[in-house]
């Protein structure tokens, strides 16, 4: 059981790690929206890519925007949130329990 206890922990771990460099990207993403980037640019490609499938899921599911600001990124915060709370602290408390 130490074995399985320490690989839930390490899975807790790395979800937590993923789920701030997403947040993160998401950050930056939305800091860039209010200049006006080079669409051509391969960073700025590359974080289109990373963050466009979860932005645009939610964009799809919510289809209302608020004037000219969209709250997609605010919608993604708050469940990076919830799921830091509750999936990793569960993940931890299972590792725990385990011991």
């Amino acid at each position: 059981m130490f074995i399985l206890s320490n690989f839930i922990t390490a899975i807790a771990k790395v979800l937590s790690i993923v789920l701030n460099i997403y947040m993160w990207l998401i950050v930056i993403r939305a800091v860039l929206s209010w200049f006006s980037p080079d669409p051509y640019n391969p960073i700025y490609q590359i974080l289109l890519r990373l963050t466009e499938p979860v932005l645009g899921y939610i964009r799809r599911v919510l289809p209302f925007r608020t004037g000219m600001v969209d709250i997609s990124p605010i919608i993604a915060f708050l469940a990076i949130i919830f799921l830091q709370t509750f999936l990793v602290q569960s993940l931890y408390g299972i590792a725990m329990s385990l011991r």
